[in-house]
């Protein structure tokens, strides 16, 4: 048979018989090793496998177009939906996410396309929705916001929404935060309702993280433009300049005056020419008025004001024809110990000393002759107009009583007074307003030992007393009170003269004796030994006995007597040459007789 040729035709026929027969796999190929590689699981979980290259290539599309999802993160949103209920919005996430509209109550006009500040609150609920938090998110921004402003002294704007106790609750990027009534203003706040529903502008001046306090305040922006006004201010200012202000405050001892954006002190004492107790007797609070520049203090920013220095001072006003010895009416306006200040005119004074309120010598306070707000009449004792000084007296307006004190008091005449005062020596009586006299303590009792005046009366009680001395030079008057009586020692030196015998009874026991008491003036003093009795035993005390006076002495009241001289001789002639020396020492001598003849002379005469 002849060899058979393929035509063209039979050629292409084959190939394209050839290419339509798939070519081997490598299962096909090598069936042993696709069976070891092979991935059960994925087989059986139905998971087609996936090419690294095309796997990365989609990681890469993730990470350019989707956020991270995380919860507790805060991320931009822009709103594409708004329902009756809801807002959805797009985090460019694998889903769109869902806000209640009622976390946007503060914003009535959101609408789509704005751009908000978003929470992943859940990553997916069961329907595989996003749930996100705009409240939330404001919370975290607003405390990163107002920490941020705390460290940086940032000024932050605020709502204030009510009041509360200590101060009012300011809205701060959505924080309630605290604003003391102290930090509102650097002036007392009187109406705190007007600063409700207002905007403000604060500094946010302490964070407690702990319990999530925040403070604020609004003066402290106030206080930082007053200091830079402050320096402007002083740096124009200059020492007897006019300027005019308010009253801001009152004080007791004076008030502040703001003179637009800087405050100057008026002292009390620069109020007024005439005294005052408290400022708001001359002004009153948000009063405007006009001040002069005393003194400032660049370094401390503080500035002395004046009132009164506008007007003139009043000692320039005063009546040129004042003159010393002139009468002058005033009111009291300031009472002291040593005297009182009486104004004469308004800014004008004159002190009346005490000294010069009576004419008495006896030290005693201004408060007993006049009172705050007397209107009193004095006469001017001098007047220095340079000085601005004035002395007053009332005293000078009455008679002096020493004028005719001869005519009143003559030595000998017989007074009654008050005790004044007491001294150590004596005490003074005052007869009459501005007479006193003084009693030495010799001259109050015939009998008594006294050792202090207190021992005999009391201040106020009512003394009769006996001129002795007068004294007109030195306006001074010797007064006695014992002179009232006649002295009780002149019969006391008969009755118990040396040699006469008395019954008594042993009082006290004392150093080198005993006392006995004869009557109430008379106390006799026994020494020792002329305590023995007649068997040799001694007397004691309460014993009673009969006693000789051996010895008696008028000017010093001085008696002494004895038991023993009663039973023994020897000492009974002692005693009796005594007795016999006395009587003879009493008997009246030729000036003794002189003397007696002179006085009845004197009587006869009529002196």
């Amino acid at each position: 048979m002849a060899e058979e040729k393929n035509t063209p035709e039979v050629e292409e026929v084959a190939g394209m018989a050839t290419k339509s027969q798939p070519a081997l796999s490598e299962q096909q190929e090598n069936p042993e090793k696709f069976l070891s590689d092979f991935n059960w699981h994925n087989y059986e979980e139905g998971i087609d496998p996936i090419d690294d290259e095309k796997l990365e290539e989609f990681e890469k599309l993730v990470a350019e177009n989707f956020v991270d999802t995380l919860d507790d993160e805060v991320v931009e949103g822009t709103v594409i939906n708004i329902t009756d209920r809801d807002a959805i919005i797009d985090i460019n996430a694998k889903s769109e996410g869902v806000i209640s509209l009622n976390e946007f109550r503060y914003n009535p006009n959101l609408k789509e396309g704005d751009k908000v500040e978003v929470l992943i609150d859940v990553r997916e609920d069961s329907t595989g929705q996003l749930i996100l938090s705009h409240r939330k998110a404001r919370v975290i921004k607003a405390w990163d916001r107002v920490n941020a402003a705390h460290e940086e002294g940032t000024i932050v704007n605020g709502f204030v929404k009510c009041r509360t106790k200590g101060g009012m609750i300011v809205d701060v990027f959505g924080i309630e935060a605290f604003l003391p009534g102290s930090q509102i203003d650097v002036k007392p706040i009187r109406d705190y309702d007007a600063y409700v529903n207002k905007t403000m502008e604060f500094k946010v001046v302490k964070i407690n993280h702990e319990f999530k306090n925040v403070v604020v305040s609004h003066k402290a922006l106030i206080e930082a433009d007053i200091e830079e006004q402050k320096k402007e201010i002083i740096g124009q200012l200059e020492k007897g300049q006019v300027l005019e202000g308010t009253v801001k405050n009152i004080t007791s001892y004076g008030v502040f005056v703001d003179l637009g954006g800087v405050d100057g002190l008026v002292h009390i004492t620069d109020l007024s020419w005439s005294r005052i107790n408290h400022p708001n007797e001359i002004v009153e609070l948000d009063q405007k008025l006009n001040v002069v520049i005393l003194d400032f203090d660049e370094a401390k920013t503080r500035i002395q004001l004046g009132l009164k220095q506008l007007s003139k001072h009043p000692w320039e006003a005063l009546d040129e024809n004042l003159k010393v010895g002139d009468k002058v009416k005033g009111k009291v306006v300031v009472i002291a110990d040593y005297g009182a200040f009486i104004e004469v005119a308004e800014g004008v004074e004159g002190l009346i000393h005490v000294s010069e309120m009576s004419w008495s010598t006896h030290l005693r306070s201004a408060q007993d002759f006049v009172n705050v707000g007397d209107e009193v009449e004095a006469q001017i004792l001098t007047l220095d107009r340079e000085e601005r000084k004035m002395s007053l007296g009332i005293k000078q307006l009455t008679p002096d009583p020493w004028t005719d004190i001869t005519t009143k008091y003559p030595v000998g005449s017989r007074h009654s007074g008050i005790v004044r005062n007491f001294t150590n020596f004596g005490v003074f009586v005052e007869l009459e307003e501005g007479i006193d006299g003084l009693i030495y303590i010799s001259d109050l009792s015939w009998t008594k030992k006294i050792k202090h005046p207190s021992e005999f009366c009391n201040v106020g009680d009512k003394l009769d007393v006996v001129v002795l001395e007068l004294d007109v030079d030195g306006r001074k008057l010797s007064l006695g009170h014992k002179q009232t009586e006649d002295n009780p020692w002149d019969k006391y030196v008969t009755e118990f003269a040396v040699g006469t015998k008395h019954t008594a009874t042993i009082d006290e026991m004392v150093d080198k004796g005993a006392t006995i008491e004869f009557n109430e003036d008379i106390t006799a003093f026994v020494p020792t030994r002329h305590l023995e009795k007649e068997d040799g035993s001694k007397l004691g005390k309460g014993d009673e006995a009969e006693f000789i006076i051996i010895e008696f002495n008028k000017e010093f009241k001085r008696v002494v007597a004895s038991h023993m001289s009663i039973h023994k001789e020897e000492e009974a002639k002692i005693v009796k040459q005594a007795a016999k020396k006395s009587q003879e020492e009493n008997k009246p001598t030729l000036g003794d007789a002189n003397a007696d003849l002179q006085a009845l002379k004197d009587r006869m005469e009529g002196k």
